[in-house]
């Protein structure tokens, strides 16, 4: 059995992702892991917050509480969001942990011993008003390179381009809105990426032609420029104080500890529970690991660059990306989402409006792949009205009432398959095949737009089969339609599991079935899956799937969550 290891991008842990943020990293690392158990894949499947760094003291600041509890509450509504919202990772972890501490103290003295660190006396931007050096993330003013006037000190989001926050024009701090700064001098360490470069480009070579351009294109760009040692340590007080004599009074840079949390997380899943795995065994010298991992554009240098030249730099064998889906951004109703200015839509209020299937089918059959999306309300209620309600919900509800009024609440028998099965069958087959092929390719939008296709399929077929019309003259011909209908039931929700897990567990329900009883999907046959559910199986009809979201509905939301900004 094959070993795939899946990470996404860690979340702040100063605020709930919104939308974006889901569909960036979270929800399809989820759809992915739920898809590769079904395979028989041996699945590890780690999320976790990302608690150090300035953005931890600010928030906690502005929170009137210490840091550690403030991280405490925050990694908890994290967790409970993502839940809620249908994630199934195996292990969800912290940063700040003694396993990471550990992980990180190792990693870096393997770089110093290799010649890899270096020391320098930096310029550094202190704000008077605010008594603090200032994060890169909380510098902001206009990018030197685009011009764009709301880069970050570390990045700008609008060209990806890698800053110093003395690079930027016009520059404030963030936490204040004060210009008052000045440049101090300050003794930092650094990682030599130029050193490290070609260990990097041998290795990145390896990928082409399998990462997406997302996340091919912007690696790439980063090398043709050149690459700059980047400094790994922080004049804070929350972080991992640094393990090197005569820097004792700084933390690691929160980019440097971040990543590695992967491998904490890993060891912290492996220290609280004794009966799974070694956390080696996927991490380090492991065999047989193809580790898969989902990023937001934005993170994609950190993570095809500076973290895997972090690893390289050691000298051990760890393991390393073998594929990055870089995403593009989620925009809401054409703009940004915005917390403050009461603009756009956040995980943990979308799942009080309607159920996490809802978005998640949404999202990910919208996920912004190769360029930016926007979410709309319009749209997201055309999918759900026409997609889920009309297509799939419609053609479960009028399946199961037909067989329960014509005939009975039991499977009905009927004859042996005709032609329009064997046509349904092997157009079935092509579509299913394509569903796995875009699947394991991490292709999402060609996926779900397959797997709707095998909706429309089913309805194709009770349209032409008309089992409403045989009846009144060939009841055992029509019980043999209606019984393969309830079979594409079966069909249906198995295919849905990985994006829609609750629907498909209750469409299961309807036929007494569990997502538990259904075997590995790897050499899924319809052939055979179409006469699973033989005759006399109990179902029952239940309630709708899916409900309509009316115009009246769209514009409420549309006030409540700022989308005429």
């Amino acid at each position: 059995m094959s070993k795939t290891l899946i990470t996404s991008a860690l979340p702040y842990i100063n605020g709930v992702p919104h939308l974006g943020h889901m569909v960036g990293c979270l929800l399809p690392s989820d759809v992915y892991a739920r898809y590769m158990r079904m395979m028989g894949n041996d699945v590890l499947y780690i999320v976790g917050t990302d608690e150090h760094g300035t953005t931890s003291e600010v928030g906690a600041l502005k929170a009137g509480m210490d840091i550690q509890s403030y991280c405490d509450m925050n990694h908890e509504r994290h967790y409970n969001t993502y839940k809620d919202f249908g994630l199934s990772f195996d292990y969800f972890g912290r940063t700040s942990s003694e396993q990471n501490k550990e992980m990180t103290y190792h990693i870096f003295e393997q770089l110093d011993k290799n010649g890899y660190i270096e020391e320098r006396t930096v310029k550094q931007i202190y704000s008077i008003d605010d008594q603090m050096f200032l994060a890169d993330r909380y510098i902001t003013g206009t990018c030197p390179h685009c011009g764009y006037e709301k880069a970050r000190g570390d990045q700008c989001e609008n060209c990806t381009q890698v800053l110093e926050p003395t690079d930027l024009i016009n520059a404030k701090s963030t936490i204040s809105g004060s210009s008052n700064l000045e440049v101090r001098e300050t003794k930092h360490l650094f990682l030599n990426l130029p050193k490290i470069e070609p260990l990097l480009r041998q290795w990145l070579i390896t990928k082409e032609p399998f990462w997406p351009e997302v996340a091919y294109s912007i690696a790439q760009k980063w090398l043709k420029e050149g690459l700059q040692a980047r400094c790994i340590t922080r004049d804070l007080k929350w972080g991992f104080p640094v393990n090197k004599p005569g820097f004792e009074d700084k933390v690691f840079y929160v980019w440097f500890d971040a990543p590695i949390g992967y491998i904490g997380i890993t060891k912290q899943w492996a220290d609280e529970n004794p009966k799974n795995r070694n956390w080696k065994d996927w991490w380090y010298d492991a065999t047989n690991v193809r580790h898969v991992e989902f990023m937001g554009k934005d993170n994609v240098p950190y993570h095809s660059i500076t973290f895997p030249a972090t690893l390289l730099g050691t000298g051990e064998n760890w393991t390393q990306v073998d594929y990055l889906k870089g995403v593009s951004y989620l925009t809401f109703e054409g703009g940004k989402f915005s917390k403050s200015e009461n603009r756009g839509i956040f995980a943990e209020d979308a799942i009080k409006e309607f159920p996490a299937d809802y978005w998640r089918y949404w999202l990910m059959s919208n996920i912004p792949e190769a360029s930016d999306t926007s979410f709309t309300f319009d749209l997201f209620a055309s999918i759900i009205n026409k997609d889920l309600n009309g297509v799939l919900g419609n053609f479960v509800s009028r399946v199961l009432k037909m067989t329960s009024s014509k005939i009975g609440n039991e499977v009905p028998s009927g004859g042996n398959l005709g032609a329009l099965e064997e046509k349904l069958i092997t157009t079935l087959q092509a579509r299913v095949n394509d569903y796995f092929k875009y699947m394991n390719e991490l292709e999402f939008r060609k996926a779900f737009a397959e797997l709707r296709q095998i909706w429309v399929e089913g309805n194709n077929y009770i349209s032409e089969a008309e089992p409403w019309v045989v009846i009144k003259e060939d009841v055992e011909k029509a019980s043999q339609i209606l019984r393969t209908c309830i079979n594409l039931i079966r069909i249906f929700a198995i295919l849905s599991a990985p994006v829609m897990p609750t629907t498909s567990e209750k469409m299961l329900q309807k036929l007494g079935l569990t997502l538990s009883d259904i075997p590995s999907i790897k050499d899924f046959n319809i052939a055979q899956e179409i006469t699973a559910i033989k005759a006399g199986t109990p179902f029952e009809v239940g309630d709708m799937l899916f409900e309509r979201i009316p115009e009246e509905r769209i514009a409420e939301l549309k006030e409540k969550y700022g989308a005429s900004k």
